[in-house]
């Protein structure tokens, strides 16, 4: 269940408050009425239903104005499962993790400067699918092919260098698993997005580049970072990666390697550096793919059940409305009996 306008729901808070009120406003009668004289003799001469009649209709009233609050915050149960057809490509973005992508040459560091990049992507791919793997070392999919971005971004999020514990940059194993994970479409256009510094680079990536174009499958290198190189932060503590000379660890990006794998793969080689150059260069470079209809099912709608809670109000607002005429008739005819 959801709330299509949760904001309404602030109003709930409201209740309370009114019920404090209608019962200081008891207790406010009661002082007065034992002022007047003898509480037991005025008791006598009020109707006996009075007070009943005063309490029902209040929470009447109360709970319809609960239930008409539920309405505006318009409750949702469920989905509607639906088969979407959008005309876009496929993007399967390989990310490196290595503690190197940790540098602070790039605000505020090479990694979250790429996942922040990646979001972008998946903003601008609304009608595309995208999968998302991650590598250091060894090389795992993090999240299959989808067009389900709010858990693209889920799985984004939660990516750290923790995620695998082999160091390195293998990033033939990240190429040659991201061939693995499109659909058999054959006629959308498929693009491998590689974003790596290129650090401790273990070969074997251009010819994974190349076997990957064969297949029709565009490889594209951002490489991130500074020629300049940065420092890569020790995790809790205030000092910076060492040598076994105990020299501070300076990472630079590697260049030449990024540039000579997007070539071996048909695509291109782009810097990532604290502009968003790199952003418009990569959009751009995918709307220039084949284009074709991709369908996905998915849960696209929920069901709205306000008017359930609706009519749910109106029924107590009925009950109230009886009430009152029911009580009012029996007062009527005591009067009469009593004349």
């Amino acid at each position: 269940m959801r709330f299509a306008n949760p904001e309404y729901l602030y109003l709930l808070l409201l209740l309370p408050v009114i019920a404090l009120l209608f019962f200081y406003s008891i207790y406010r009668r009661n002082k007065d009425i034992r002022s007047y004289g003898d509480p037991q003799l005025l008791k006598a001469l009020i109707p006996s239903y009075a007070s009943l009649r005063n309490h029902l209709t209040f929470w009447l009233s109360l709970t319809a104005v609960m239930l008409m609050v539920f309405v505006l915050a318009r409750p949702q149960f469920g989905a509607k499962k639906e088969t979407v057809t959008t005309r876009g490509v496929e993007v399967v973005v390989a990310l490196d993790i290595s503690n190197s992508m940790l540098a602070d040459d790039i605000t505020p560091n090479r990694l979250e400067k790429a996942k922040r990049l990646i979001s972008r992507i998946i903003n601008k791919s609304s009608e595309n699918k995208v999968a998302l793997i991650v590598f250091a070392g060894d090389a795992f999919v993090q999240l299959p092919i989808t067009n389900d971005f709010i858990s693209a971004k889920m799985f984004l999020e939660s990516i750290t260098p923790r995620l695998i514990e082999r160091q390195g940059t293998d990033i033939a194993s990240a190429i040659n698993l991201a061939t693995k994970s499109f659909t058999p479409n054959e006629k959308v256009g498929k693009a491998i997005v590689i974003i790596t510094d290129g650090e401790n680079h273990e070969g074997g990536a251009e010819e994974a580049a190349r076997l990957a174009a064969e297949k029709g499958m565009n490889v594209f290198v951002l490489g991130i970072g500074t020629e300049k190189g940065g420092r890569i932060p020790l995790s809790g503590k205030s000092d910076f990666l060492r040598d076994s000379d105990g020299y501070v660890v300076v990472t630079k990006l590697n260049e030449e390697m990024a540039r000579s794998i997007a070539e071996a793969g048909k695509g291109v080689y782009i810097t990532v550096d604290n502009t968003n150059n790199a952003q418009t260069v990569i959009d751009n470079e995918l709307d220039k793919l084949a284009k074709d209809d991709i369908k996905t099912e998915m849960y696209t709608k929920y069901r709205e059940q306000f008017m359930v809670i609706a009519a749910l109000a109106f029924i107590v607002l009925v009950m109230e409305i009886i009430l009152n005429i029911v009580l009012d008739s029996i007062s009527l005819s005591r009067r009469k009996k009593n004349d």
